[in-house]
């Protein structure tokens, strides 16, 4: 906009303040959520660690479990949830009850990754996983097993499900 001679400054300047005003109070472009974050979940600046933790977790995909293991050449559940948060930081015990007693419990429809899942095998708590996000999670399953991947939609981990837990 051009000032003509004898017009007063405020008459340009302030469509021009406006403009630059309404333009930095607009939305700002929505980020993308990081890959695996449910939607709606409000991340927290605790969450670093379990992003650390399910990275560490999904690297050691394929290893061997070993009743007692905690790596990095052989797991057991309560193993491998213990490697993957001493790796991000985090002191947690290592045994399926005592992770499942530092741990606050979460509903489940409210899952982050890094959650942890207690699953109930003959009327005891004795196996955990780490949830990875869009119902997924990573487990040391069982003699001759190697850890994996599963769905916790599927019956027979859904029908186990006892709790969830955030341990950090």
């Amino acid at each position: 906009m051009r000032r003509l001679a004898g017009e007063p400054m405020v008459r340009w300047v302030g469509p021009a303040l406006l403009s630059v005003v309404v333009t930095a109070c607009g939305p700002s472009p929505r980020t993308p959520e990081p890959e695996g974050a449910e939607a709606g979940a409000v991340p927290s600046a605790d969450a670093a660690p379990a992003a650390r933790a399910v990275e560490a977790a999904r690297a050691q995909e394929g290893v061997p479990y070993r009743f007692g293991g905690d790596g990095p050449g052989a797991f057991d559940c309560s193993g491998l949830v213990h490697f993957a948060y001493d790796r991000a930081g985090v002191d947690l015990p290592r045994t399926v009850a005592r992770q499942r007693r530092r741990s606050e419990p979460v509903d489940p429809e409210r899952l982050r990754p890094g959650d942890l899942l207690f699953f109930r095998f003959a009327d005891k708590v004795a196996h955990v996983g780490l949830y990875l996000g869009d119902g997924r999670f990573i487990h040391a399953p069982k003699r001759g097993g190697r850890v994996e991947r599963a769905e916790l939609e599927r019956a027979f981990w859904r029908e186990r499900l006892v709790e969830a837990g955030r341990p950090y």
